[in-house]
């Protein structure tokens, strides 16, 4: 008899558990003191705050492109000349250009001042260095022709001339491209990465 009794569970049908009986409940980590936010409003407030840039921004980093707009002017005397309709498109910016010429060495000073005062300050923030180290690496590139031109002295004739008369028309149209795009960007609010200069730009920020 008390084998028949210890052999009676093994005759019993088996009774499945369902796997929800067995898990336990998963501890919350909810806390009072910090309310858990709403992915909307989260999401809401990221999106606001990374495609807004604020008017004094877009006003530096437009002030900086003016300055290799102002210096590549002097690569469309050709192309103005032949072109005069074309010059009356730049009549309005002259004042300007006269003011900023008639300062001994604005040139060196405005460069000196983009470079040390914006691009190597950390007050002011990446979009403002970004576009300003953008103007004074295209304002170098500029200067790269003229001191080839003074070097070789292609005269005022003959295929020399012809040279840097193409080059100069070519310098001009894409400085003037280049100051359109980087001004229309700045005005969106977005970043201009103008061609040959960006990456050069990027790697000293």
């Amino acid at each position: 008899m008390a084998t028949v009794h210890l052999l009676r569970p093994c005759f019993l049908p088996s009774i499945k558990l369902k796997p929800s009986t067995l898990t336990l409940p998963r501890p919350t980590t909810y806390s009072p003191l910090k309310p858990k936010p709403k992915n909307a409003v989260v999401s809401a407030r990221m999106s606001n705050n990374s495609t807004s840039t604020p008017a004094t921004e877009r006003l530096i980093s437009i002030a900086a492109y003016t300055l290799p707009f102002f210096n590549s002017l002097q690569y469309g005397r050709f192309l103005l000349s032949q072109y005069p309709k074309l010059a009356l498109l730049f009549d309005p910016i002259i004042p300007f250009l006269a003011f900023y010429r008639s300062i001994p060495y604005s040139s060196f000073v405005a460069f000196f001042a983009l470079y040390l005062g914006i691009v190597r300050n950390p007050n002011f923030p990446q979009y403002v260095r970004f576009n300003a180290m953008q103007a004074v690496t295209l304002d170098v590139l500029l200067v790269v022709p003229l001191l080839l031109q003074r070097i070789f002295s292609p005269g005022r004739a003959g295929m020399g001339f012809r040279i840097m008369l193409w080059s100069h028309n070519a310098l001009f149209v894409f400085s003037i491209i280049c100051f359109l795009y980087a001004l229309s960007s700045c005005v969106l609010g977005r970043t201009p990465y103008l061609p040959f200069v960006a990456d050069a730009a990027s790697r000293q920020i």
